[in-house]
């Protein structure tokens, strides 16, 4: 029996949602096989499986996250040893050389498989206890609950002393009225079922399993919380700080995936490098006009031309001119240093169902105006089907935000960690606009929007990131000055 450890698949990352078994029990799978479908805090990754032979148990339901490390399915490959592999260990010290090396599964850790330590005189253990000690590795879980009971249990007839009437002993310490006592033993219950009986807040404890050797299932769980008595309905009149009115429903969305990646870098970002931010209105009409044009060209009729690739290829000339806001700060042990990169890795920030992400177009500063339209479609729907590499999402040099699409004139990005600089598109409307000069100044409609430049101002001068919005806006209501930038 072997059983498969979730691995990194890339980039440090430490934990992942299980989101579609792509087996189940009896099936016959081969090495290189796609067995599961998880959701990294990036993009989903499909996992083959390292071993062939047939899947005898999935561990981890759908819609669980679990560590890197843990077991998440049991494959019989036929050579009959069982060996489980507790959570956060690798494979069993006699299978471990053999299991194939994946690519894309990050480095081993070499300190997570360790030998068990074989003592001199093991004390003999009840049948049952021994079963449930063995699903409780299989499970890759260790519960704090379980052992405070078991270690009360055993110091229980030591406290116990007679009480001073009626021949009852008293109450051990620490034990409420209220709390169950541990006679039953162990409460067996794997990860997705104490995170699912977390989320009701139904206690274990009170909860008798039905599954195979008294294991806890969903089902269970969910009878328990059906069954609680309801909480009483508070007035409103007496509403303490941190009451719900009546009538007042909530959810509560654990923060993982996406999210928490997004929030944890969003965070470092904003307290890490010294944001300044500056905006400037631009008459894109000319912009707007080229396009037309270029989209009524035979030659071009397959290429989806937005106005996002000309801002994109207006952002990497500038980008030349102003090499600081394509660097990065560094912290070095002399010191620290402004590394300038000699090309630039264009993010561009995409609104998915999975949430915010910002994939990368490599070295976008030397791909033509149709590469770089053919790279940005095919960069925004690999993003939104959930299949950007997690490699993509990491090593950028500078980022553009287009909230225009949501008809938003404005706003103040914030860097993505690492970067230097980020520019920000808002809505293209149509607007009154001052033309001419002199005798010939007159109002008419124009087609303008507003440009606001992010910068960290370790690296960044005000006048040189003064420059870059400058130069963008420039070749934006000019395309011809982009040849002479």
């Amino acid at each position: 029996m072997q059983y498969f450890n979730l691995p990194d698949p890339g980039e440090g990352l430490v934990e992942a949602e299980i989101v579609t078994w792509r087996v189940a029990v009896g099936d016959e799978i081969k090495v290189n096989d796609v067995v599961v479908e998880v959701e990294t805090s990036k993009s989903l990754v499909e996992l083959p499986s390292p071993f062939a032979g047939t899947v005898t148990e999935l561990l981890v339901e759908e819609g669980a996250t679990v560590d890197v490390g843990t077991p998440i399915i049991a494959v019989d490959d036929g050579s009959g040893a069982a060996s489980p592999a507790p959570a956060g260990s690798g494979q069993a010290d006699g299978d471990e050389a053999a299991a194939p090396n994946l690519v894309g599964y990050g480095v081993k850790k070499s300190g997570t498989s360790r030998r068990q330590r074989r003592a001199a005189a093991p004390p003999a253990v009840p049948a049952e206890e021994s079963a449930s000690r063995a699903q409780a590795q299989v499970q890759g879980s260790f519960d704090p609950a379980t052992q405070v009971s078991r270690k009360a249990e055993e110091v229980a007839p030591l406290r116990a002393e007679p009480a001073a009437s009626g021949g009852e002993p008293l109450p051990t310490p620490g034990r409420g009225p209220s709390e169950p006592t541990s006679e039953r033993g162990p409460v067996l219950a794997k990860p997705p079922t104490r995170l699912l009986a977390k989320q009701l807040g139904v206690d274990l404890a009170t909860v008798t399993g039905t599954g195979d050797g008294g294991i806890i299932t969903r089902a269970d769980v969910e009878r328990a919380a059906a069954s609680a008595p309801s909480a009483p309905t508070p007035d409103a009149l007496s509403l303490s700080k941190g009451d719900t009115p009546t009538g007042l429903s909530e959810e509560r969305i654990p923060v993982k995936g996406v999210r928490k990646l997004t929030a944890e870098a969003m965070v470092r970002s904003a307290f890490t490098a010294p944001h300044v931010t500056e905006w400037v209105e631009v008459d894109v009409t000319a912009t707007m006009e080229l396009l037309d044009r270029l989209r009524q060209r035979r030659d071009l009729a397959e290429v989806r031309l937005t106005p996002l690739v000309l801002v994109a290829s207006a952002v990497c000339r500038a980008l030349r001119r102003n090499p600081d806001l394509n660097a990065r700060w560094e912290e070095t042990a002399d010191g620290a240093e402004i590394v300038r990169v000699g090309q630039v890795d264009l993010g561009i920030a995409a609104d998915t169902p999975r949430g915010l992400v910002v994939p990368k177009i490599r070295a976008a500063d030397r791909l033509g105006l149709v590469e770089l339209a053919d790279a940005l479609t095919a960069l925004v729907r690999t993003a939104r089907e959930g299949r950007t590499p997690p490699a993509d999402l990491a090593g950028g040099t500078f980022t553009i935000t287009n909230v225009g699409v949501f008809g938003v004139d404005g706003g103040t990005p914030i860097l993505n960690p690492g970067e230097s600089g980020i520019l920000c598109i808002g809505a293209i409307n149509r607007r009154p606009w001052v033309v001419g000069t002199g005798a010939e100044e007159r109002i008419e409609p124009r087609w303008v929007t507003t440009l606001s430049v992010s910068f960290d101002h370790r690296v960044v001068d005000g006048a040189e990131g003064s420059q870059f919005l400058s130069d963008v806006a420039l070749m934006l209501s000019d395309p011809a000055m982009g040849v002479l930038l």
